[in-house]
């Protein structure tokens, strides 16, 4: 069939009206004839992609209609009546800023809030660290903790020399984004052993083992505190070992700091591996999040510190590789948004508000510690055997890793509505006093009837 001409002219004897009409009609066939051009998208070029597994859980729970059920899923703290907790303290650094007749919507410095990142640094890196005051320390703000990730990897993908094409080595398991992020700026990636699943803590002699026989100059991405998702920390013992065998091997570390202050309920002890191989001597990197302790979620408020070696030019070094962060951060998001920044800025410059802050911050993971208990105590009741969950009461954080198998996982949540990551991981923010009893009666019943 002929393509019909875009210059088309209807015949003279139509009215005007029936004119327009015939030639948007025509217009309207020519459309559909080249709307009908195939895709060079091709699903060989452009396969579909699975549904992320912790927004497709969290779908499932939404759909569920049963009145009992629980959701051990979602990684954001909720109160004793399972809803979202607003930090008083957040509350009360959101009603000063709505108050500030100077607030307004311009857009930040590339690099973020200069009063939030300083106080970032001051709060992972101590106060008294060395490195901030050698002045060898870089940071921006990030879209939270994935931002700082990103930019982290982005940085080492471009200026990080690996001639062995060395890997960046991640915990087995670790967060399910640590190797998308990787991946994305074309990283290679390895593991390192890190849960045992007999004593279901940490696999010491294996994690040291992995990175010891790690090409030299390897990444190694370590959680700072809190891991995600087993809720399994090294002792202060064992980071002084992880830090030996990091330094022998010439390695670069790469933190992740989701939790301060979330974990124990004590910033400094959150802050102290960070901050002993800053005190060593090492370069690194540092991504921080302040959606968990400040509980500013939505608001993607973070920071990614870069830190350089003690030397003569450190702080041409750091600023070299500041204006390079810079461009990276230019040409992905611009500058960073403010209002989260601005809130934790507040609560972090001022000394009243960071005291309650801390006050908040005990209120959440006191509540945390007290569902371990009660969880533990419930299980342990149940199967009368003493000390056969003390792994929940020994991790640490928001998450715990059950040791419960995909098969148990999948019957728990037919049978019970209880919903939880496959691994096994539980969210402990997800218990209360009205669901604990519930779930720990579903967990050993699905114990003793699915191997």
């Amino acid at each position: 069939m002929p393509a019909i001409s875009s210059s088309f002219s209807p015949p003279s004897f139509l009215s005007t009206s029936e004119a327009l009409k015939t030639t948007r009609r025509l217009a309207n066939i020519s459309g559909h004839m080249a709307a009908h051009n195939p895709t060079v998208f091709t699903p060989d070029m452009v396969p579909q992609a699975p549904e992320d597994p912790l927004f497709g859980l969290m779908v499932a729970y939404r759909k569920d209609t049963f009145e009992k059920k629980v959701d051990l899923g979602i990684g954001a703290y909720r109160d004793d009546n399972a809803k979202p907790w607003v930090l008083p303290v957040v509350q009360k650094a959101d009603e000063i800023l709505r108050k500030d007749p100077n607030l307004n919507h311009e857009y930040l410095p590339i690099a973020g809030l200069a009063d939030f990142t300083s106080a970032a640094q001051k709060l992972i890196l101590g106060p008294h660290s060395p490195a901030i005051k050698d002045k060898r320390v870089a940071s921006f703000q990030t879209i939270s903790g994935t931002g700082a990730v990103h930019l982290g990897a982005l940085f080492l993908s471009k200026f990080y020399k690996r001639p062995a094409n060395q890997a960046v080595y991640f915990s087995s398991p670790t967060w399910a984004n640590h190797n998308q992020i990787f991946s994305n700026v074309q990283l290679p990636t390895k593991s390192y052993p890190y849960f045992s699943t007999s004593t279901k803590g940490l696999d010491f002699e294996g994690m040291r083992s992995a990175i010891d026989q790690a090409p030299e100059g390897s990444i190694i991405l370590l959680h700072a505190c809190a891991h995600n998702p087993t809720g399994v920390d090294p002792t202060r013992e064992q980071w002084v070992e992880i830090a030996k065998v990091v330094r022998a091997r010439n390695h670069f570390p790469f933190f992740d700091c989701a939790y301060q202050g979330f974990a124990s309920g004590n910033l400094e002890n959150d802050a102290w591996a960070v901050q002993y191989f800053i005190d060593q001597g090492f370069e690194l990197c540092v991504a921080q999040s302040f959606a968990k302790n400040f509980g500013l979620y939505g608001e993607r408020a973070g920071a990614f510190h870069f830190v350089t070696g003690a030397a003569p030019d450190a702080e041409q070094t750091i600023g070299r590789i500041s204006s390079q962060l810079a461009i990276l951060q230019r040409s992905e998001i611009s500058n960073p948004p403010a209002y989260g920044a601005r809130i934790a800025s507040l609560i972090l410059n001022d000394p009243d508000l960071f005291k309650q802050w801390q006050s908040n911050l005990e209120t959440m993971s006191g509540r945390i510690v007290d569902m371990r208990k009660a969880l533990r105590s419930k299980l342990e009741e149940l199967n009368g055997k003493e000390g056969s969950w003390k792994h929940i009461t020994d991790q640490i954080g928001m998450f715990s890793f059950t040791g419960l198998t995909e098969k148990q996982v999948l019957k728990i949540r037919e049978d019970a509505h209880i919903y939880m990551t496959k691994n096994g991981r539980i969210s402990m923010a997800g218990l209360n006093t009205r669901n604990v009893e519930y779930t720990a009666k579903a967990i050993d019943r699905v114990v003793r009837e699915t191997q």
